[in-house]
Order: structure tokens, then C-alpha cells, then sequence
């Protein structure tokens, strides 16, 4: 199986750090839809990352769908729950994340725009988006070890990867000093060995 994906995207990051804690192999091919030799588009016609390639050629995407599959794949070290209350819970999670990550990105592709070209508007209403959903997670999270409570799961993941990702990118949001729950939950997920080798890398 091969992922084909970037180093900077957080959505190859969420499918990445997944494979590692399932200890699945796999071969990482590096690209980004908007380069003008870019093949994803003939795999996705989202041209759009994260791309799971199955052995048997069937592509797969996109991330909530890759790391459900490969959950599902293994039966080691499971990080979604059996469908039920809790397993809603989880996807809810990852939902919220996700939703920070997708005004996180469209903001950081705003930025890359002539001044005169970027909304203004569009950008304040992601922000608000980034740091409303912060609060949420924050007040969701309270006091628990993790996101569900005593054990590391998808949930943990898609948060990670979500903070990991304004860290990267955003790094004026200072969600450390007004969420120190969440300053709490990062510094434990950066001690794993999944978190530590998919860190974003600038390009």
C-alpha cells in the first residue's frame, strides 16, 4: 500500500501518524496537487491529499475515510470504538478538528494571495471558527487524561494534528496560554513516536 500525500499537509499527517501507530508499511510518495506535474487528480478527482493506494489499486480517500479503513485493518492498537455512542463521540471529535484545520488551511492559502485579492471578511470568519472550535475542545476536554477519557484514540489524533497544525502555520494563535488543557494533551502527544516523525516540514 502507498500514501501519497506532502510533508506539510495535516490531513497526511492525521493518515500518517495512524499508520504508525498501527504499525502498518507502507510507501510514502510526496506530492502536492497544485505542483503542475502533480498525479493526484488521476487517483482523486478531488485533487486533493491525503491518497491511500491499496494493494489492489483501489484509491481511498480522504483522511476520515483513510484512517477508518485502517483502523479497521488491524486489529492492534484500535483507535476508534465499535459503532455506538462512543464511536459518535470520537467521529465529533474529529469533526471539530478537522473543521479547525479547514479554516486554518483556507486561511493559509489566503495569506499566499496579492492583498488586494484576499477576503478580508472570509478570513475574520475563520478566525472565529479557529477559536470558537478551540474553546469547545477545551471545555470538552477539561480535565480528562484524553479527549475520550483514560485511553489515546482517533480523537486524541485529529486534535493533535489540528494544534500541530497551528503551530505550524499560525503560530500568533496562542492557544498554549489560553487553553493550557490543550498545551497539556499536545506535550503528551509529541512524546509519542508517531507524532515526533510526522512533524510539518516547511517547503
Amino acid at each position: 500500500m502507498k500514501l501519497i500525500g506532502s510533508l506539510t499537509s495535516p490531513y497526511v499527517r492525521k493518515a500518517r501518524i495512524v499508520l504508525a501507530e498501527k504499525k502498518i508499511e507502507y510507501d510514502f510518495v510526496i506530492e502536492s496537487p497544485s505542483s503542475p506535474s502533480s498525479t493526484v487528480a488521476d487517483f482523486n478527482p478531488l485533487a486533493r491529499i491525503p491518497v491511500l493506494i491499496l494493494d489492489d489499486e483501489t484509491p481511498v480517500f480522504d483522511s476520515p475515510v483513510i484512517v477508518e479503513y485502517l483502523d479497521n485493518s488491524a486489529p492492534n492498537n484500535k483507535l476508534m470504538p465499535q459503532p455506538n455512542r462512543e464511536r459518535m463521540e470520537v467521529k465529533r471529535w474529529e469533526a471539530v478538528a478537522d473543521g479547525v484545520l479547514d479554516a486554518a488551511v483556507e486561511n493559509r492559502h489566503a495569506s499566499l494571495l496579492d492583498p488586494s485579492l484576499q477576503n478580508r471578511a472570509n478570513v475574520a470568519r475563520n478566525e472565529a471558527v479557529i477559536l470558537r472550535s478551540l474553546d469547545f475542545i477545551a471545555r470538552e476536554l477539561s480535565d480528562k487524561s484524553w479527549c475520550m477519557g483514560t485511553h489515546f484514540g482517533m480523537a486524541d489524533v485529529a486534535v493533535g494534528c489540528a494544534l500541530g497544525y497551528l503551530d505550524f502555520r499560525f503560530p500568533q494563535i496562542d492557544w498554549r496560554a489560553s487553553h493550557p488543557v490543550l498545551h497539556k494533551l499536545f506535550d503528551k502527544l509529541m512524546q509519542r513516536p508517531s507524532f515526533q516523525e510526522t512533524v510539518p516540514l516547511a517547503t
